[in-house]
């Protein structure tokens, strides 16, 4: 009988998760005896102590062709020599388990400082000009998230809510007036700090592939130019990381439009699942009242 693991999940009841992660482990063959929390805000991410594994478990509904899907385009990115994080050698990905679709990824010890953003620039680059993946991405629909998490949220009063659904409209129409120059290509759709790794021989690899999607890398790049503003990692910091990748996209003229955009989406996401993120909701309003005044410098607190 193994002993029971003492995990917390942000969102998750510990003892479904539990069992969740004991069935999977079971299902392939790995000891999570002692398993050990690293996330658990959109998914428990948790590390196997008897083996260099980490365990992802999607919420109990989550879209289970779409993990297949991730767990399919990243084997190939792995034949490809792509700096990603590496799916475990299982046979089976996802397992389902109760409805929770789980994967199993390669554990990457970590030391205690961040990928810089510069360093995402060689992977972004290399993933934006990929032409034919192996599967079929959705387009990445940044306003068309932030409707749905707007109605699905439940946190806010209506008149929060409707200052957020008027902003997200306004800046719609303005999207419609953009003109891109990059072409379009697979984007990661979340590149930041924290979703990318060191490895042993010093390089970064991407992680975290669930908003992987088909569109205009613009939006990777406004993404990681939030990430340092807002996050405390500072201008040289993102410069570095135009420099390399050889685009500054806060110099675009459509920058404000995609960066006011990501923004709302991020908050809105968060909003979404502030009822079961403890801490998440005074945060967001935090980040929504510095819209109001629109304060593009405030700092945000990650969540």
């Amino acid at each position: 009988m193994t002993a029971p693991t003492t995990i917390t999940f942000g969102g998750f009841d510990e003892t479904e998760m539990r069992d969740v992660l004991e069935h999977a482990c079971a299902r392939v063959g790995l000891d999570c005896a002692g398993a050990v929390r690293l996330r658990g805000h959109t998914n428990a991410v948790v590390r196997l102590i008897t083996e260099p594994v980490v365990v992802k478990i999607a919420r109990r509904g989550s879209d289970k062709v779409a993990v297949a899907r991730t767990a399919t385009f990243v084997r190939w990115l792995m034949t490809q020599n792509f700096p990603t994080v590496p799916l475990h050698a299982v046979a089976e990905q996802p397992v389902v388990v109760d409805g929770h679709a789980v994967t199993f990824w390669s554990y990457l010890p970590q030391p205690e400082h961040s990928v810089a953003a510069s360093q995402l620039a060689g992977p972004l680059a290399e993933l934006h000009r990929i032409a034919d993946p192996p599967v079929q991405l959705e387009r990445l629909e940044v306003v068309e998230a932030i409707r749905r998490s707007l109605a699905a949220t439940t946190c806010l009063p209506q008149q929060t809510l409707r200052f957020l659904t008027e902003r997200v409209e306004r800046l719609a129409d303005e999207l419609a007036q953009v003109v891109y120059t990059l072409p379009e290509g697979v984007v990661q759709g979340d590149p930041q700090h924290r979703n990318a790794l060191h490895t042993e021989d010093g390089r970064a690899v991407l992680c975290d592939w669930d908003t992987i999607a088909y569109g205009q890398p613009e939006w990777d790049l406004v993404t990681v130019e939030i990430h340092c503003r807002r996050f405390g990692h500072g201008l040289e910091h993102y410069q570095q990381f135009a420099t390399a990748y050889g685009v500054d996209v806060a110099q675009w003229p459509g920058y404000r439009v995609l960066r006011d955009l990501r923004e709302l989406r991020m908050i809105t996401t968060n909003a979404r699942k502030a009822t079961h993120a403890l801490g998440t909701l005074a945060e967001v309003e935090r980040r929504i009242a510095g819209l109001r005044c629109e304060d593009p410098e405030l700092p945000w607190a990650i969540l």
